[in-house]
């Protein structure tokens, strides 16, 4: 933006900083995160403290220090930032999306830095590692990052080096999925209520992970490794042989007995993205017990079959299909959110070194985001939390392919029919499944799990397995 725009967008931002108020304890504080933000806002090449300062006439000191020295509570500005999600941004059928993030910084001075695989550089490269949670709108439209937090490599951070990085003795190790747990239950905690949480194979290989989410009552799409160990059935020794998701999908009577099922997930300018698509229940062993049943959903790029993509969900009770491959596919808002943040806000322009600066960076840059989020709901002139789901209308398909999220909110928490893969064993065998349809049922974080079959739609006309 030129410094007109920003100007222009002058009322606005008091208005939206007026819910912030209360995290400074000095209205010239509170004046100089106005000031970070416009600076983000701009059309600078390099958002960081000293451009800031000169675009917006303030002396680079004065931000450096609003960054490293000033007294005001980045932990409350970012619950403050949550509550405004739930309070403006609420809908019943929000995703909550799991990511972390690499920024490429050379030396060794700045907090949390150390050589590792990063993704901005796509090597393995001296970067300083952050985890995010994001919240999206079902449909993606709405969509912002909602925490942030860094992460501290286990090896090579000694007490010296921690005490000239401003790194706290409180901060101790904590691996990323035990982050992204911690961020969940924060947001929970700030009234921020999720239908779903998806993340990449990286934390669904958790098993930690995976009870975490189970324990906060969330429903979870996570996609998985393609030899993450499990059953196809439930066994009666925990010690009995698993097998590969990859080989259970391939030579499993439960998988080949299904036909591969296309799924149109999205239009793109190249034309449909159509996957072919086999689910079946799933059984772990976790702690030396057999838990589950959750589901084993693969999914199979129509024009490279050879790419295949495998996720663990524990969907409730008869929700369809279409609703499972829409959440666990719905990893590029927090993808888009990152690329915004990088390229427009300057997520990764910090130049500062202190643990502290650093994450009061990363905090504001969630704030700017928020505001040019609501900024964009407002220009396109439709509010959040609708519950509108994409492909609702008409029940549209391309090249015989259902739509990837039929139905209306009630289809994503629906009842299906008494069959279930909770059942015993003696009443699942020989079993088959009819299909029927999703019928309304209450969405709520804590559904009892799979107290139905996950069924295809009507147009499919198939059982989803025998």
């Amino acid at each position: 933006m030129t410094v007109q725009q920003i100007r222009a967008l002058g009322p606005a931002l008091s208005s939206f900083l007026d819910d912030f108020g209360d995290c400074f304890i000095d209205s010239d504080t509170r004046y100089q995160l106005r000031e970070y933000m416009q600076g983000q806002f701009s059309n600078l090449q390099c958002k960081s403290v000293e451009p800031i300062a000169l675009l917006m006439d303030v002396p680079p000191r004065t931000l450096q220090e609003f960054l490293s020295l000033s007294r005001w509570d980045h932990d409350r500005l970012r619950d403050t930032m949550q509550r405004v999600v739930a309070r403006d941004h609420a809908e019943q059928q929000a995703i909550g999306i799991i990511d972390e993030s690499g920024h490429p910084k050379k030396g060794t001075k700045t907090a949390c830095v150390y050589r590792q695989y990063c993704g901005a550089s796509g090597k393995i490269d001296n970067c300083v590692m952050s985890v995010h949670l994001s919240y999206a709108s079902f449909d993606g439209q709405f969509r912002t990052m909602i925490d942030s937090d860094l992460y501290l490599p286990e090896k090579e951070w000694d007490a010296k080096r921690r005490r000239e990085a401003g790194i706290p003795d409180s901060l101790v190790y904590r691996p990323k999925h035990h982050i992204a747990l911690e961020q969940l239950r924060r947001a929970l905690d700030n009234g921020v209520r999720f239908a779903w949480v998806t993340a990449d194979e990286w934390y669904g290989e958790k098993p930690a992970f995976v009870q975490g989410l189970e324990e906060l009552g969330l429903r979870f799409v996570l996609e998985i490794p393609k030899n993450l160990m499990g059953w196809l059935y439930e066994p009666d020794d925990p010690d009995a042989k698993r097998g590969e998701v990859q080989n259970l999908v391939r030579w499993s009577g439960p998988m080949l007995r299904q036909e591969w099922v296309q799924y149109r997930l999205k239009d793109t300018d190249k034309g449909p993205l159509v996957w072919e698509v086999r689910a079946a229940p799933f059984w772990m062993k976790r702690d030396g017990k057999v838990v589950g049943p959750n589901w084993l959903v693969a999914a199979r790029d129509r024009l490279d079959q050879d790419t295949i993509k495998y996720f663990l969900s524990n969907a409730p009770a008869g929700v369809p299909l279409e609703v499972i491959l829409h959440v666990g596919f719905s990893r590029w808002p927090v993808e888009r959110t990152l690329e915004d943040e990088k390229s427009e806000l300057g997520l990764s322009h910090f130049m500062v070194r202190k643990y502290p600066s650093v994450l009061r960076h990363l905090r504001i840059t969630q704030v700017s985001h928020l505001f040019l989020a609501r900024q964009t709901e407002r220009l396109r002139g439709k509010k959040s939390g609708g519950d509108g789901l994409p492909g609702a209308s008409g029940g549209r398909f391309a090249a015989g392919c259902p739509d990837a999220a039929p139905g209306g909110p009630q289809a994503a928490a629906g009842e299906g029919g008494p069959a279930h893969p909770g059942r015993s064993k003696a009443q699942r065998r020989g079993q088959s499944i009819t299909h029927q349809d999703a019928t309304e049922g209450a969405p709520c974080k804590r559904d009892p799990p799979r107290q139905a079959p996950l069924l295809r739609p009507a147009a499919a006309g198939v059982a989803l397995w025998d």
